[in-house]
């Protein structure tokens, strides 16, 4: 996003607050700068000089459409299930950098176990780019909420692992050249 926006808030909304992850509230009337719009989410400025993340859901607050941007298979099976996980999880993004968690490398693994009739647990093995990193349990839950939704996804585990440790050599060429670091 080449030009911040500024954006007079609607309604109240809940927030995140980046880096730490608090969690807090935005009145209706206060203004924002539109920091980041990528996946779901929306990282704001707030006129104190704040990052914050407000939800997609919210988008309506800033004067914006919830975005949904996965395309997904509408299999059953094994390969579309776990293919449809990997799509879904290229929509969350790290609040700070504009890169998917995918492209950024702290998808380590997605396993999927049949549980019973087509249907599948999935376990999903990630680390963060810092290991006191306050948004790591936000991101986290993004991951999970967003496979839990899937059609034939019965359950999720998504867990933090910290080795081995995140490095800038784990991005994707794609996320590297995104950054400007290729």
């Amino acid at each position: 996003m080449a030009e911040k926006e500024s954006i007079t808030l609607t309604r109240d909304v809940d927030i995140v607050t980046i880096p730490d992850g608090h969690i807090g509230k935005l009145n209706a009337g206060e203004m924002v700068t539109l920091h980041q719009a990528l996946g779901d989410n929306f990282t704001v400025l707030t006129s104190y000089g704040h990052l914050v993340r407000i939800a997609g859901k919210n988008a309506d607050a800033l004067g914006k459409e919830e975005q949904h941007s996965a395309a997904l298979m509408n299999e059953n099976s094994t390969q579309a299930v776990e293919q449809n996980c990997w799509a879904v999880m290229k929509t969350v993004y790290d609040p700070e950098i504009p890169v998917n968690v995918v492209d950024l490398g702290l998808i380590y693994s997605c396993e999927l176990h049949p549980v019973a009739d087509n249907h599948f647990h999935v376990h999903v093995m990630m680390t963060l780019t810092a290991p006191g990193c306050g948004m790591g349990p936000v991101i986290q839950s993004d991951v999970e909420k967003g496979i839990k939704a899937l059609k034939n996804v019965a359950s999720v585990n998504v867990e933090i692992v910290l080795d081995p440790p995140w490095s800038r050599e784990m991005m994707s060429e794609v996320a590297q050249v995104q950054l400007g670091l290729f």
